[in-house]
C-alpha cells in the first residue's frame, strides 16, 4: 500500500530507472521521463534522434514504446495497476505517454520484470537448436494485444528476406552520411553511456541472414561463437496503420517479445536496418502481400554458447528522469 506522495514517486521513479534497461536504436536511449503531479511522462528526446538513418522518428518512437512497455511491467510485477494515457496532448506530439497509477493488484508474473535485467542483445549467432513453436506462439499473441501483428519467415519468404537484408546493408556502406553518422555512435566518449561499443558487435561470419556491420573497418570484439543461426527464428512486427501511435504501439509490442524470449531462455536481437531503409522496407511491404507495414524484425534463437552477451551502456539516471 502506498501510504504517502513519497512511495508514490520511488514507485514512478523505479519504473522509469528499469526502463533504461531497454534497447533502442544506435543505443541512442532517446527518451526522457519526468514525474509530475503524480504521474510519470514519457517524452521523446528529439536530441537523440538519428537524423540520417531515422529521419522520420520511426525508430525513435519505437524506442520509446519499448521503454514505455519495460516501465509498465515493473509497476505491473510490483502490484500496481497502472493507466496509460498514450499520445496524450495533439499539441504536443513529443509527449508519447502519460502513466498513472491506478489500484493495487496481486502481483502479477515477476518473470517478465526478471527478464528486463537479463535480456542483452546478442549479435552472436544462434545455435540450430529449433526455437519452440509455443514461445513464438506467445510472442504472437502478447504482440497481437496491442495491436500489432507478427508474420514469421519460412522457408519460401526467407531468400527474399535475405536480399532484404543484404540490399538494406548496401545502402548504408554507399551513404556516406549514413557511415558517419554510424561512426559517431560507435566511437562515444568513454563515460558517455550510450552508442555501439566494439565488445557488443561482432565481425561479418557465415549466417542465414547477414546483420549490419557496425564497424566496416574492423574493430568489433565479441567472437562470434559455434553458431550459425541455423536453428533461428525471424519474426516481422507489423500495423495496418503507419503513423507515430502505431510506432509506439510497435515497441511496446516489441519489448513484450523480446522480454518474453528471455524469459523462455531464448536470446534474440533486432534487425531494425531492414526497417530504416525505405527501400528495404518497401521490399517487406511486398514480402507481407501488401497487409501492412513492417516496423520491426526479431531473430529468435537458443544461444549456441553459455555465456551471456555483453551489457551496452547505459546513461545516468539523472539524465534521463525528471522530478
Amino acid at each position: 500500500m502506498l501510504n504517502n506522495d513519497s512511495d508514490h514517486e520511488k514507485l514512478l521513479r523505479g519504473a522509469a530507472e528499469a526502463a533504461m534497461r531497454a534497447p533502442s536504436i544506435f543505443n541512442t536511449q532517446p527518451w526522457r521521463w519526468t514525474v509530475r503531479g503524480g504521474a510519470l511522462e514519457l517524452r521523446a528526446d528529439r536530441s537523440r534522434q538519428l537524423a540520417v538513418t531515422d529521419p522520420d522518428g520511426r525508430m525513435l518512437t519505437i524506442s520509446c514504446g519499448i521503454a514505455l512497455h519495460h516501465a509498465l511491467v515493473t509497476l505491473t510485477a510490483d502490484g500496481h495497476r497502472p493507466v496509460v494515457d498514450r499520445m496524450p496532448d495533439p499539441g504536443d506530439p513529443d509527449l508519447l505517454a502519460r502513466i498513472a497509477l491506478g489500484g493495487e493488484i496481486t502481483p502479477a508474473d515477476v518473470r517478465l520484470r526478471d527478464a528486463i535485467d537479463k535480456r542483452h542483445t546478442d549479435r552472436r549467432p544462434f545455435s540450430d537448436v529449433a526455437v519452440p513453436d509455443a514461445v513464438v506462439d506467445r510472442l504472437r499473441g502478447s504482440a497481437e494485444e496491442r495491436g500489432v501483428y507478427v508474420a514469421e519467415l519460412g522457408p519460401r519468404s526467407m531468400v527474399r528476406f535475405q536480399v532484404t537484408a543484404a540490399r538494406a546493408g548496401e545502402l548504408d556502406e554507399s551513404d556516406p552520411a549514413f557511415q558517419a553518422e554510424l561512426a559517431e555512435w560507435t566511437h562515444r566518449p568513454a563515460d558517455a553511456g550510450d552508442g555501439i561499443a566494439p565488445s557488443t558487435a561482432v565481425p561479418a561470419t557465415p549466417r542465414t541472414v547477414p546483420l549490419r556491420s557496425f564497424y566496416p573497418d574492423g574493430g568489433e570484439r565479441l567472437l562470434p561463437g559455434p553458431g550459425h543461426d541455423g536453428g533461428a527464428r525471424y519474426l516481422v512486427f507489423w500495423t495496418t496503420g503507419d503513423d507515430p501511435a502505431d510506432w509506439l504501439a510497435a515497441g511496446e509490442a516489441t519489448s513484450a517479445a523480446m522480454l518474453e524470449a528471455t524469459a523462455s531462455g531464448l536470446a534474440v536481437s533486432p534487425m531494425t536496418d531492414v526497417v530504416e531503409v525505405p527501400a528495404s522496407r518497401a521490399l517487406l511491404y511486398r514480402l507481407l502481400d501488401h497487409l501492412g507495414e513492417a516496423q520491426m524484425a526479431l531473430r529468435v534463437g537458443v544461444p549456441a554458447t553459455p555465456d551471456d552477451a555483453p551489457v551496452s551502456a547505459r546513461r545516468a539516471l539523472s539524465d534521463v528522469v525528471d522530478f
